[in-house]
């Protein structure tokens, strides 16, 4: 349901083991902590003025928005030298991490089976390989037990339908955008970005002969859907910004020569996005901004007939579309008098005819209680499972199809809610193609719950644990155990129980026990009161053989834009820092996903100082309450996350010791007053748009590169880049790094290092081992400027 994320900005000698900073000037720490012998480098200056409703600014690295000057290619080089030497004392330590990680991660991944229609799926990593294969094979035909005699009982051959790991021996790189395998499952169309600057080309493969369809080749495509006739392919194209912006059609049979445009979004604030319904019965070309939505529609067995629109657009309102048995189902934010008790805040669901489509006039099916929030929905033949969220933590229901008329509550349709661990976790659907299936499948996973896979039978509302990370725990659906939701039916000798709130789809007292790893590790959820009053969550991780009140080093993670829901699911790197003493923590701070839509709000435009506030807050608290010790607090902010540690690093220099700024959105006012960057125009609506006067104050106001202070001690900082990054440009944190160098302690600013991957994009580059060894170096670099060097 959500708008694609394509509109978003994820030498010696050694340190003491024991130091407790009395200063917080770098030249306090540089007799104990190994720093290069030569200076940092020094990029060139050009003077350069920005004058905007009034004010004024200076800006002599915006040379460096041209990645193709030299100069800027060699500065970056040089950086990357200075920051090996910076770490090259870590060497051993990063070995450690890395040994560690990699022994944490099994030799071989499976994913469980995964019927849809008479194949089987599943993804697999083969030992020693560093990236995923898609597998299938045909669904054993049962037949009389004479032939199965005979046969023996052997499977179906699987089959390889797509090979990350081939994909990157050709390029050298490796990023899959989207895979969609055709309705009658001969063809797969996927699209690989070659160099990392999200520029994907569109590949076509025919299952049945394991070759790619020779065709044109087309870049820029983002989002594919199929018609029913498996042949007709629908792929959107981005613009020169990198924004989805056209719809085309084409015969994956053909060569592509005669592809057709049947969509073009002129708005350059709005992008497109096609998906199919559930049911594949119809395509849906969906135009969204940060905040609007204009759904059309195609009928997929008529493929070339022509679209209808479904309501014309309205700032502000959102619509979300599904089909069931002639009925579209709607999610939609739409204002409504019939709706006495909404709030107008969030979604509802609504409905019409399939033939009544541009009536004005839509069917109220229900609407959720006031401290409910519906964010998504699922549709299949016999239930509709809704993705809700209440007080901040996630929950699951289904609903059975049909739905009886005038009903105005969620509740009055005896909805079932998903059981759900009581710790407070992520919840991601699977796959789950099958509209005809009753088993809703998603995964589960909190800071101590590694991910589970768990089923639920909705039909039977009956759920079972399938598998969870570092093993199948049921390899058959006859030997798995099936849970109700108030007692384990077979097999509940096996789990222990734990007590929790059935009522809001948590575990109670009978209930079968979550395998999590809480006998060795804390998992607290907090709400600290920011700046306002108003209570922000925070979730604080640590061990409890190696944390010690007080004393212990920590790190602060947030993230807060896009109403994105921070990610606290599980990972095993964290164990090496927990296993050290280490507190992990994640502020969920507004402007991110946390609780109602108002909460994204309450952290955009004008208000985006609540988010970098309720940050520093956060800090403060685990400061304050003994979660770590006073002068050993890291911050950490990935993307346009990194607002809130570079911002809180300005208003408040010495609250962390360290920070780490991964491709960081720091030169906002800067980005956001250029209209021919990707994402510009779409950010508009996130942060404020500089051209208006109000908004222009408000970003100035935090801007990261605008506020870096003179003279003052900053703390040690990693900045890593990617020179292909087309969200965040590779500038942003060059020119960062050289304004600290610039302007503040000289001193301090020789332990800010920047690192840029010359090769990969936003998302970086490497599989599952590659990963350990850039966690490996972030760690590293917190340990050495922590003073836990020799801590292992």
């Amino acid at each position: 349901m959500a708008v694609t994320s394509l509109l978003r900005r994820t030498i010696p000698p050694t340190i003491s083991s024991v130091l407790s900073f009395s200063t917080q000037c770098f030249v306090g720490r540089t007799s104990s902590l190994s720093v290069p012998t030569e200076a940092p480098p020094i990029p060139k200056k050009i003077p350069f003025a920005i004058s905007s409703h009034g004010i004024t600014r200076q800006d002599p690295y915006r040379w460096m928005k041209n990645t193709d000057d030299t100069d800027f290619v060699d500065f970056l080089k040089r950086e990357n030298s200075y920051a090996q030497a910076f770490m090259a004392d870590t060497e051993s330590l990063r070995r450690d991490l890395v040994s560690e990680m990699k022994t944490r991660i099994p030799e071989e991944i499976f994913t469980p089976l995964e019927r849809w229609g008479q194949w089987l799926y599943r993804q697999y990593i083969p030992k020693g390989k560093e990236y995923p294969l898609l597998c299938r094979r045909l669904e054993k035909v049962k037949t009389n037990w004479l032939s199965g005699l005979f046969r023996g009982g052997e499977e179906e051959e699987e089959e390889v339908v797509l090979d990350w790991n081939q994909i990157a021996e050709q390029f050298g790189y490796v990023y899959v955008g989207v895979c969609r395998v055709s309705p009658d499952h001969n063809y797969l169309a996927y699209t690989v970005d070659p160099e990392g600057g999200e520029r994907f080309i569109l590949q076509i493969k025919d299952l049945r002969t394991g070759r790619l369809v020779p065709r044109l080749e087309v870049d820029g495509v983002v989002s594919l859907a199929w018609a029913l006739d498996g042949i007709t392919l629908f792929y959107t194209v981005a613009d020169e910004n990198q924004r989805p912006h056209r719809v085309v059609v084409t015969n994956v049979e053909s060569d592509g020569r005669d592809d057709a445009v049947v969509f073009t979004e002129r708005d350059s604030s709005f992008c497109v996005d096609i998906t199919t319904t559930k049911d594949g019965k119809f395509v849906t070309i969906n135009s969204n901004s940060r905040t609007s939505s204009e759904v059309y529609i195609v009928n997929a067995d008529k493929p070339m007939a022509g679209l209808q629109r479904l309501r014309e657009r309205v700032p502000g309102v959102q619509c979300f579309l599904e089909h069931h048995n002639g009925f579209f189902y709607i999610l939609t934010n739409s204002p409504s008098n019939a709706i006495s008790e909404w709030s107008g805040e969030g979604y509802y669901l609504t409905r019409c005819l399939v033939k009544e489509i541009e009536s004005s006039d839509w069917q109220i099916v229900f609407c959720p209680n006031d401290d409910v929030v519906i964010q998504d929905m699922d549709m299949f033949n016999d239930y509709l499972v809704l993705f809700l969220n209440k007080k901040g933590l996630p929950m699951l229901c289904s609903i059975d199809i049909p739905i009886k008329e005038n009903t105005k509550h969620m509740d009055d349709l005896v909805p079932w809610y998903f059981p759900l661990p009581f710790d407070s976790c992520s919840v991601v659907p699977g796959s789950n193609h099958n509209f005809q299936s009753s088993i809703y499948r998603v995964v589960l996973s909190s800071p101590v719950i590694p991910d589970t896979i768990v089923d639920y039978d909705v039909s039977r509302r009956l759920f079972s644990i399938v598998q969870q990370e570092g093993g199948v725990l049921d390899k058959s659906d006859s030997s798995k155990p099936w849970y109700s939701s108030d007692r384990s039916i077979e097999k509940s000798g096996q789990l222990n129980d734990r007590t929790s709130e059935g009522e809001d789809g948590q575990l109670d007292s009978r209930m079968p026990k979550w395998e999590d790893l809480s006998d060795a590790y804390v998992c607290e959820r907090k709400e600290v009161s920011s700046h306002d009053g108003v209570e922000v969550p925070l979730t604080i991780l640590y061990s409890r053989e190696a944390w010690k009140k007080s004393e212990s080093p920590g790190m602060l993670i947030g993230y807060g834009a896009y109403g994105e829901v921070l990610d606290k699911s599980w990972c095993t790197n964290r164990l090496s820092m927990l296993d050290r003493g280490w507190v992990i923590a994640f502020a969920d701070v507004r402007g991110g996903g946390s609780g109602d839509f108002s909460w994204h709000k309450s952290g955009t435009r004008s208000l985006k100082q609540n988010s970098i506030q309720d940050f520093v807050y956060s800090a403060k608290y685990l400061i304050e309450k003994g979660y770590v010790h006073r002068h050993h607090l890291a911050a950490i902010g990935y993307s346009a996350g990194a607002i809130l540690p570079a911002a809180a690093m300005n208003m408040h220099p010495s609250l962390f010791q360290a920070a780490i700024l991964k491709v960081p959105f720091v030169d906002v006012l800067n980005t956001l007053s250029d209209p021919n960057l990707p994402l510009t125009l779409l950010d508009h609506e996130e942060f404020g748009n500089p051209d208006i006067q109000t908004d222009f104050r408000s970003i100035l106001s935090y801007s990261p590169y605008d506020n870096i202070r003179k003279d003052v001690c900053y703390p040690s900082m990693l900045v890593t880049t990617s020179f292909h990054d087309s969200r965040v440009g590779v500038w942003e944190g060059a020119k960062w790094v050289a304004k600290i160098r610039d302007s503040t302690c000289h001193d301090c600013s020789r332990a800010v290092i920047l690192r840029t991957n010359m090769n990969g994009g936003h998302f970086g580059e490497g599989g599952r081992y590659a990963q350990c060894e850039e966690t490996a170096f972030d760690y590293a670099f917190l340990l050495q400027v922590m003073g836990y060097h020799n801590n292992r």
